[in-house]
């Protein structure tokens, strides 16, 4: 069981591993491990370890599936082009007969790397008029899908309303009972 395994998470609470202590062996105060063997610095009164890093919230909200994927696409799209691009030039400078279908590849992945690009935008564009933006408090797309479910719920009372005066049973159009 290594280090990261034994020590606590960030906030506090224990990783949910914990090492067997032995009856009667002393503890590093605040870890639940044994202190046994030359390394018991930290019970002599030695500050505890700091841990490496500190866990941060994200500054962005994460992108949606399609278009993290489109980018991902995307990324990969370019870098075989500039790869291609690379040798183009590298074999055109070693004046190698494979130039020319490289300089061909390299123009072919220029129009491909593009469309990439493009759809990258295009599906964020999409999925924003589609589910709203998310980012902004006042998003006129929120509001909108709020007078939406405003409606229909409206629209299901008004039907409710309807089916319990037809339960009622008696004469259709009687309104009160004789």
């Amino acid at each position: 069981m290594g280090t990261a395994e034994r020590r606590g998470a960030p906030d506090g609470g224990t990783t949910g591993v914990s090492a067997p202590v032995a009856s009667g062996a002393p503890e590093v105060p605040g870890r639940g491990i044994p202190a046994t063997g030359p390394d018991t610095r930290a019970r002599e009164g030695q500050p505890e370890h700091r841990p490496l890093w500190r866990e941060e919230p994200a500054r962005r909200p994460r992108l949606p599936d399609p278009v993290r994927t489109a980018a991902v696409r995307a990324v990969l799209v370019v870098a075989v082009t500039l790869i291609s691009a690379m040798v183009a030039f590298l074999c055109t400078m070693a004046e190698s007969w494979l130039a020319f279908p490289m300089v061909l590849a390299s123009v072919a992945g220029t129009v491909v790397a593009t469309w990439g690009v493009l759809d990258v935008w295009v599906t964020r564009q999409v999925w924003n008029q589609r589910h709203g933006v998310v980012s902004v408090p006042s998003s006129t797309a929120r509001a909108m899908r709020r007078e939406r479910r405003r409606a229909r719920r409206q629209t299901r009372a008004a039907e409710r309303g309807q089916e319990r005066i037809g339960r009622r049973g008696g004469r259709t159009g009687q309104l009160s009972h004789p």
